[in-house]
């Protein structure tokens, strides 16, 4: 591991001293990185959301973009246009592709659920396919490129929800809740801090590192009892009537097997992160809340009941068994 993970945990304290009292956040906002995956923030204002993603852009070698999502968006302000521009050599214009936001390695997509669906499918093709097409011709995107966007819970007045579809695209969704006691004492100085003068210079981590992380994480294994483990925790969102009919009654729809591809690569980088060379049961259950809650469809009746998506997994991981 080595350098790579020496790298990553420097990243992992230098974004945890500007985001105070999120390190779950944190953590799983490296995880995506890690498994070239993208995220969904979801949380009340003020809970560091853009702050968290803007820490991660600034402590990593990487460029970032930033698109305010509006109901009057378009496609072309988020992937670019062909403009004309003039030809200082024959006197005429000629046609020149203008790359928009969607260019960068980090793509901060803030408030995605403001978006019309057009817009939304136009950040769907670069989301899973790292290009986007325009006028015909299609551009590839940078090698390290992640899409990490945020929701507001409260406010669904002039929004557009997700579609399950393209919730699913989304490797993680981490729901962030407000700081305790401590770490809102923590804030306030730190922002006053920041006020009053610059901060420490800190070391900019080379995107190398983590094109290294990746493929140590790749060749890291993972055991079939773990396999077999991550496949059962995925079929009880789809048949839960095996296990209770209580969960029978609170899911609607299970997880597509991009759960079990996500849960794979997000339990060995949590491996990974923690030092070790294999992966443990503790791996899984520690991401499986963030990468199965918003790859199922809740029942009326788990609404009804107050039961969210979240106790749902924490329900299925009850009871299923550890193979």
């Amino acid at each position: 591991m080595g350098r790579a993970l020496e790298a990553i945990t420097l990243l992992k304290q230098q974004m945890e001293r500007a985001v105070v009292g999120q390190a779950h956040v944190v953590e799983r906002l490296l995880i995506a990185l890690l498994c070239n995956g993208n995220v969904l923030l979801e949380g009340l204002p003020g809970t560091a959301k853009t702050r968290s993603i803007k820490s991660l852009a600034k402590a990593l070698d990487a460029g970032l973009g930033r698109i305010q999502f509006t109901p009057d968006l378009l496609p072309s302000d988020v992937t670019g246009t062909e403009v004309y521009h003039s030809d200082g050599d024959s006197g005429g214009e000629k046609l020149t592709f203008q790359p928009g936001p969607i260019f960068n390695n980090l793509v901060l997509a803030d408030e995605i659920n403001r978006a019309p669906a057009k817009v939304q499918s136009a950040l769907l093709e670069a989301m899973e396919e790292r290009q986007i097409t325009v006028a015909g011709k299609t551009y590839a995107l940078p090698e390290l490129f992640m899409v990490l966007a945020t929701q507001n819970p409260i406010e669904q007045e002039g929004t557009y929800p997700l579609p399950e579809a393209q919730m699913d695209r989304f490797l993680m969704k981490v729901t962030i809740d407000y700081p305790g006691d401590d770490a809102e004492l923590d804030i306030i100085r730190l922002v006053r801090g920041e006020e009053v003068q610059e901060k420490a210079s800190e070391v900019e981590i080379p995107q190398q590192a983590i094109f290294e992380a990746r493929e140590q994480i790749h060749n890291l294994q993972i055991a079939e009892p773990m396999e077999r483990y991550i496949v059962a925790l995925v079929m009880a969102t789809r048949d839960p009537a095996r296990y209770s009919e209580q969960l029978a009654s609170w899911i609607s729809v299970g997880s597509s097997p991009r759960a079990s591809i996500a849960l794979d690569k997000c339990a060995r980088a949590h491996a990974w992160m923690q030092g070790r060379d294999y992966v443990s049961p503790e791996d899984v259950q520690a991401v499986a809340p963030d990468v199965l809650g918003h790859r199922l469809i809740v029942s009326y009746t788990a609404q009804a009941e107050g039961v969210s998506a979240p106790d749902i997994v924490r329900e299925i991981l009850q009871n299923v068994a550890v193979a």
